[in-house]
Order: C-alpha cells, then sequence, then structure tokens
C-alpha cells in the first residue's frame, strides 16, 4: 500500500498552519499549507489530497465559497473537507459547514488529539483507495495483455473470410461476416482502452457481452428435407384355398 497522502491545510493566519503542521506531523503524511482560498484551489489542479483542513473565515474567498468550488468541480468533488473555525463562531455555522459539503467541523480550540484521529481516518480510507485503483490496474494490463493475441487472430479470420469469393458473392454471408468484423472491433476498442487505462476501463470490457460480438445474422434454417413417399405397402398375400379334405372312403 502507498505509505503516504497529501493533506492541504487551508489558513489565512501563518501561525495556524504551524499549529496544524505541528499536530499532524506525527502521520508522516505530506502535507500541503496555503493561506487562502484561491491557493487551496489551484494546489487541488495539481495534485490529489486525502483530505483538506479548511478555514472558515478567511478574508477574500471564505471557507464556504471555496468548499462550495471544491464540490463544483468532477476532479475534486469527492475530497473530504473538515472545516475549521473559532468556537466564538455563530451556531448557524455548523449548519452551514455541513450544506457546502464538509463531512465534519471542528470549533477552535480543538483537541489536536481529536483532529489528528479524524485525518488519520481520511487518509488510511485514500490510502487503500489507491491501493484498489493500483490492483485493479495491473489486473486490467493483464488481462487486456492476455486477450489482445486471441483477438488479433479473430480478426485476421474474419478478414480472410471476407476475402473469399464465395462470401463476396452471397448477399447474406456478406452481411453476416460484416457484422462479425464490426462486433470484432468493438472489442479490439475495449481491450485497447484496458490497456491504455486499465482503472477506467474495465467496466467497458465487461460490457461489451459476448453475444454482441458472435451473434450472427438471422440463422438460416435448412430447407426441410423431403420425406420419402410412403412405400407402397405390398398387397395382401393371397391365402392358400382351403385344402380340400379328402371323401372318406365308401364302405364296401
Amino acid at each position: 500500500m502507498p505509505r503516504q497522502a497529501q493533506i492541504l491545510l487551508v489558513d489565512d493566519r501563518p501561525e495556524n498552519l504551524v499549529a496544524l503542521e505541528a499536530i499532524l506531523s506525527s502521520l508522516n503524511q505530506i502535507l500541503v499549507p496555503v493561506r487562502s482560498g484561491e491557493q487551496a484551489l489551484q494546489a487541488l489542479l495539481t495534485g490529489e489530497f486525502a483530505v483538506i483542513l479548511l478555514d472558515i473565515v478567511m478574508p477574500g474567498m471564505d471557507g464556504f465559497e471555496t468548499a462550495a468550488r471544491i464540490k463544483r468541480q468532477a476532479r475534486t468533488r469527492d475530497v473530504p473537507i473538515i472545516f475549521l473555525t473559532a468556537g466564538s463562531g455563530p451556531p448557524e455555522q455548523a449548519f452551514r459547514g455541513y450544506a457546502a459539503g464538509a463531512v465534519d467541523y471542528l470549533a477552535k480550540p480543538f483537541d489536536p488529539w481529536v483532529l489528528k484521529s479524524k485525518v488519520s481516518v481520511f487518509v488510511d480510507l485514500y490510502l487503500k483507495s489507491v491501493q484498489r485503483d493500483q490492483a485493479e490496474g495491473k489486473a486490467g494490463r493483464w488481462l487486456a495483455d492476455q486477450l489482445s493475441g486471441p483477438l488479433a487472430a479473430v480478426q485476421e479470420t474474419v478478414e480472410v473470410l471476407r476475402g473469399l469469393t464465395a462470401v463476396a458473392r452471397d448477399a447474406d454471408a456478406e452481411q453476416v461476416a460484416a457484422r462479425l468484423a464490426r462486433r470484432v472491433g468493438r472489442l479490439r476498442e475495449a481491450i485497447d482502452a484496458l490497456a491504455a487505462h486499465p482503472a477506467d476501463a474495465v467496466g467497458q470490457v465487461s460490457s461489451v457481452k459476448l453475444a454482441d460480438v458472435v451473434e450472427p445474422a438471422d440463422r438460416i434454417e435448412p430447407a426441410d428435407r423431403t420425406e420419402p413417399a410412403d412405400r407402397t405397402e405390398p398387397a395382401d398375400r393371397t391365402e392358400p384355398a382351403d385344402r380340400t379334405e379328402p371323401v372318406d372312403g365308401g364302405q364296401g
């Protein structure tokens, strides 16, 4: 499993960033401190983060607006946000924080052990997710390698089939061969995508059903075989005539 993840620390006051780094340094992760919402958005464009610690009260773009922009981006919308704010803030701040997409909300001064524990959970989830994606990518590349060779042989056979004079002269046969070529082509595209982006393309390959590749055109039913004509039954055999019983000889 990967050993380190990036944690984004967002606070306009340098002393608060120093305090956060001191609390989280024992996690042995990569801490990225920034001093504004704009800088936070810029950092998210260039790197992946396990969790964001976001101060609410900042000049210019505050924490709520920053969170809203983070959640509007497909690339960053799933990054968990923990809001940090002064304990003297209005009660509705917590509600606004959760409404903005935060997974947690801590009021200052907070317990350092509580903060470190919460961050550790999200770091662990992130690292496990990266490990799973890497495993899926490795499996996807292996699958692509295993399928590519046999599929190339199938493509070559289909091309040879379409080049046969007998197929070219038979409209039905040509239609079946063309349909098969298209479907094999679809499978080739899926396998190429799997090789290029294995973690993202596994679902694409699994959605290409075998029936979509090998399903023939309407099957031509063979002509009915002509049943042999009923055999003529032999004429009834003539029973032999009753043998004439000999006449009793007259008694002398």
